[in-house]
């Protein structure tokens, strides 16, 4: 069985609803032994890490978008994974609220700073937890040691993709617990990539007064611009990082990897819309999987998700 991890945008939740629709009542367009294993990403709270989140936070719409997944048997998994959080941004409400909301045995959270993972382990003993892409573990030694402790899954580095002579020195039952990044956009060991998630979080740690600002001061606040994070399904060229869908099925499984991610929290949905159909779908079945699946979020619109 492959596993997917599909990224939510906050434009994006009526897709994700639809497409878990769509599998589960028209699976002739979907690759057989295949599944939604999580939907991951967050509102615009203080934990937030690895993408920019600056709008309101409204408990009432993040009940609803856990309902809608949960009542699918889709568990939720939040991108808890802020580098730059303190003691004081432990006791925040809105992030407090959400992990009470969303423990119920179903719904998880991908940590990064040892501060929030040990805080949570206290506080939701029984909430699972992903060890994030964001920590950057770049040494398959290292990975071992992530390994042992007590994640559900740990999503790694998307450099190691494609390094064969790597992830083949995991035992099979480490790579049942590997989350393998399948669409990353950036360079190869690109320099920067720390750096910038510290960037995000040290500003996610003031969404309670950038909510505050007028909209024109909070439209100033700009995520760093960076080249590789373009996309265009139609034009670009596939990179180092990424991994093809026969790739997964073919070479990935036949390894023992079950577990693949699908980046987009940052973008629109039709370009989220691209990426999920291009893993999931069929070839023969693309361009209609796409066409229908873009009827059924239209028509989902009255959900207001």
């Amino acid at each position: 069985m492959i596993k997917f991890h599909i990224a939510e945008s906050s434009k994006s939740v009526s897709l994700n609803v639809s497409l878990a629709d769509m599998m589960r009542l028209d699976p002739k367009y979907f690759r057989e032994d295949t599944k939604i294993a999580s939907y991951f990403g967050s509102p615009a709270v203080k934990w937030n890490g690895g993408r920019m989140l600056l709008g309101q936070y409204y408990p009432d719409r993040a009940k609803a978008i856990l309902d809608g997944y949960n009542s699918r048997g889709i568990p939720y998994r939040f991108t808890f994974t802020n580098p730059s959080l303190t003691e004081e941004d432990l006791y925040d409400k809105d992030c407090n609220e959400l992990l009470n909301m969303a423990d119920n045995g179903l719904n998880e959270v991908i940590v990064n700073s040892p501060l929030l993972e040990e805080y949570i382990r206290k506080t939701h003993p029984n909430m699972k937890m992903t060890s994030s892409t964001c920590k950057c573990i770049r040494t398959i030694e290292e990975v071992k040691a992530e390994l042992a402790k007590p994640y559900s899954l740990v999503v790694l580095d998307f450099n190691f993709n494609n390094d064969f002579e790597a992830l083949e020195q995991l035992t099979p039952e480490e790579r049942k617990r590997c989350e393998i990044l399948v669409n990353a956009h950036c360079v190869p060991n690109c320099p920067r990539r720390k750096e910038h998630y510290k960037y995000i979080g040290d500003i996610q740690r003031q969404i309670n007064e950038i909510r505050m600002m007028p909209p024109q001061k909070r439209a100033e606040i700009k995520e760093w611009d960076c080249e590789y994070r373009k996309f265009n399904p139609f034009e670009e060229e596939p990179t180092k990082l990424q991994i093809s869908p026969d790739d997964i099925f073919g070479k990935y499984a036949e390894m023992g990897f079950e577990n693949f991610k699908i980046e987009g929290r940052a973008a629109n949905p039709v370009v989220l819309c691209e990426q999920v159909v291009r893993y999931l779908a069929k070839p023969e079945w693309v361009d209609a999987a796409r066409y229908v699946l873009m009827l059924n979020v239209v028509d989902m619109a009255y959900l207001n998700f």
